[in-house]
């Protein structure tokens, strides 16, 4: 798409081509940039960690580059090499790192040809208000963001816009030829719904050139499902649609076509996905959504999306309380808060008031088709201020340059250019605050806010692009801090020493490296055929406290510092409570810090290892040395054809989706909660 290409010097790359990568945790970290993000390069071969620095770094500028040269607002090569080599380094070492979206597409002819420069944010928000204007519009919207890899969040205010007319079934079917694309698969659904909505003809679908099952799915990576997944969709938003003709289109019916939706990107292989509703805290229909008792057909697809309410001030939090003591949800988001506060110490600025709402893991405030691009640091991996503030520059320069890229979608694109959001965010903060106390976080979190404000004015002018209307949050992660071998976000570990376990392919070439070093490698449960386990012990550091020291109300207060401190957009966090103990306290707790917070979640705490082969399982000192013992030195060596498996976007331990399997499927995903 661009007509520039920016290179680093070869003589740099060379420095690099022999220096061991800092991966985290007895080769967790590595194992996981080997099986999610390490992409096949032109000669069949995997890329080594330089490589994808190089791809990413080296993409980042060609952005910057095409920018400024289109914009005849002048590139000084000499101080661009300078600047992507200083970018390169410390995305190497691991200061910091783009986002798993990055990581995979940066620098490919994802957007280096088609321009799919929405595949490289994280999270997206739709909201449903203005149906009435395009019947259709917010649930493929859901689908073409899901499709390319972005957690997208949604809300109800559509309920009673529109009536749902049915199709008329006294004229002839039309027929949709489906083409083999995101775009086919996306216009499938639209004449889906405007059939029904607008009560025009029926449509008939016809799915033959849809690749075979098992083929590859070239650039985005992974292979095909074949046309089930999509025949399904149709086939349920059918059935639902034709039980509620003649009536508004409900709470429920909105919230089950996304749903639908969701169990289609996820079982098509294209794309995992990571969705959030929003609704109403006095609505008994929205808050019966995951009572299957009262909605036994959502069962099937209603685990694809987080519920949460926005949550009012001094509303009176008991009933929800009750339902969070059984399972969890609803989650809270504060929208007030989230229009009228950018960082909560420095009073309300109302500069977002255009907010309707967030991401999956609601760290981003987000207007409505606004997405977002985060991108994460690591204070713990740094020995001095002065040198994370330096790192804090290219941190905030990646996602300010992703910023750059137009979508294909123009009321993103409208958002998009005029708020230029970001989310800049820290990870390790458990092994920070272990190893140099609170006081010394909050020191480093206000100046290297002051950091970023700096250089978003310094690089808004030379861009000549507005300042970014936010540009810090606390996302959750997941995969990316492993790279690093930091804990995610703000979340302290369920214990000191565990085993992580990982699921590969049973044709993955990483397979044999591990089992030669001494890793455990062991068919799946219940997908012995096609799955295998590996199984990595951790240890996440000498003095760090689990989570189940921390209780309910220093977690809130973490939480609250953080979003005081920080995060301009959100905090994300999902707090784990003991219902026995403290289940009767979250009533109390919301009351207390609703006015410090725009969003949060929270779980009942659940023993790790209960169940067989999680993803998690807690282990003493003892079984963990004893574990070491038995490895060798890990070394991948030449692998061919691994293809990766793209992180779904909420890659964190509280909301990612999963589905256990019991019939042998080959699902790569981490357990819900």
């Amino acid at each position: 798409m661009g007509k520039y290409k920016f290179k680093l010097s070869e003589n740099f790359i060379n420095k690099y081509k022999r220096k061991k990568a800092p991966f985290g945790f007895n080769g967790l970290g590595e194992l996981v940039y080997m099986r999610t993000y390490s992409r096949i390069k032109e000669d069949g071969k995997n890329e080594r960690w330089w490589e994808t620095v190089q791809r990413v770094v080296e993409g980042t500028y060609t952005m910057q580059m095409n920018w400024i040269e289109g914009h005849q607002l002048g590139w000084n090569p000499w101080q661009a090499q300078k600047s992507a080599q200083d970018m390169y380094e410390r995305i190497f070492t691991m200061k910091f790192l783009p986002p798993g979206r990055g990581l995979w597409a940066m620098g490919t002819a994802i957007t280096e040809e088609k321009g799919l420069y929405a595949a490289l944010n994280n999270c997206a928000f739709v909201s449903t208000k203005t149906i009435k204007e395009d019947y259709a519009k917010p649930f493929c919207f859901l689908m073409d963001a899901s499709m390319l890899g972005v957690g997208v969040g949604f809300d109800t205010k559509g309920a009673g816009e529109i009536v749902v007319k049915g199709v008329d079934t006294d004229r002839a079917p039309t027929t949709y030829e489906i083409p083999d694309t995101r775009e086919g698969w996306v216009e499938s659904l639209q004449h889906l719904l405007e059939s029904y909505f607008h009560g025009t003809a029926p449509i008939e679908f016809d799915y033959s050139l849809i690749r075979l099952v098992g083929e590859p799915i070239k650039g985005f990576g992974g292979v095909s499902s074949g046309p089930e997944p999509l025949q399904e969709v149709h086939e349920s938003v059918s059935k639902m649609l034709d039980k509620n003709v003649g009536t508004p289109i409900t709470i429920t019916t909105i919230v089950d076509i996304m749903n639908m939706i969701g169990k289609c990107v996820v079982a098509g292989n294209v794309r995992r996905t990571a969705e959030i509703v929003f609704g109403e805290p006095d609505n008994e229909e929205y808050l019966d959504l995951k009572n299957y008792k009262v909605n036994p057909h959502r069962e099937q697809y209603g685990w694809t999306s987080n519920n949460s309410i926005f949550a009012e001030l001094g509303m009176d939090y008991t009933e929800a309380a009750k339902r969070i003591n059984d399972n969890g949800e609803p989650g809270f988001a504060w929208l007030e808060n989230m229009r009228k506060y950018s960082r909560m110490k420095n009073g309300g600025d109302d500069k977002d008031h255009r907010v309707m709402g967030g991401n999956p893991c609601l760290e981003q405030s987000l207007e409505s088709y606004e997405l977002c691009c985060l991108v994460e640091t690591f204070p713990n991996n740094h020995d001095s201020l002065e040198d994370y503030q330096r790192t804090l520059k290219y941190a905030y320069l990646y996602a300010k340059s992703v910023t750059l890229g137009k979508t294909h979608w123009s009321d993103t694109n409208r958002v998009m250019l005029r708020n230029r959001r970001i989310g800049c965010s820290v990870s390790g903060v458990a092994q920070f605050v272990t190893n140099r106390g609170l006081h010394e976080l909050k020191d480093w979190l206000e100046q290297g806010y002051d950091t970023i404000q700096e250089w978003d004015k310094m690089y808004s002018d030379w861009f000549a692009i507005p300042k970014s209307i936010k540009t810090t949050s606390v996302k959750p992660s997941g995969t990316v801090s492993l790279l690093a071998g930091a804990t995610p976000g703000l979340h302290y570990p369920e214990s000191r020493f565990y085993l992580r376990r990982v699921r590969l392919s049973k044709q993955s070439e990483l397979i044999e490296p591990l089992q030669k070093a001494g890793y455990k490698v062991e068919p799946a449960f219940g997908s012995e055929d096609t799955t295998m386990v590996v199984e990595v012990p951790v240890d996440v550091g000498e003095g760090i406290r689990t989570v189940s020291e921390l209780s309910i109300w220093e977690q809130f207060s973490l939480a609250a510092f953080m979003q005081k401190h920080w995060a301009d957009n959100q905090v994300s966090c999902t707090v784990t409570f003991d219902p026995e103990t403290e289940g009767k306290m979250i009533p109390q707790v919301l009351n207390y810090y609703q006015y410090q917070l725009k969003g949060i979640s929270l779980l009942p705490r659940h023993e790790l290892g209960a169940y067989k082969q999680m993803p998690y399982e807690a282990i003493n000192e003892k079984e963990y040395t004893k574990q070491v013992s038995k490895l060798k030195k890990l070394s991948f060596g030449v692998i061919h054809k691994e293809e990766a498996n793209i992180e779904k976007f909420c890659d964190g331990d509280f909301c990612d989706i999963e589905i256990i399997p019991t019939t042998g499927d080959n699902d790569d995903q981490e357990y819900t909660n």
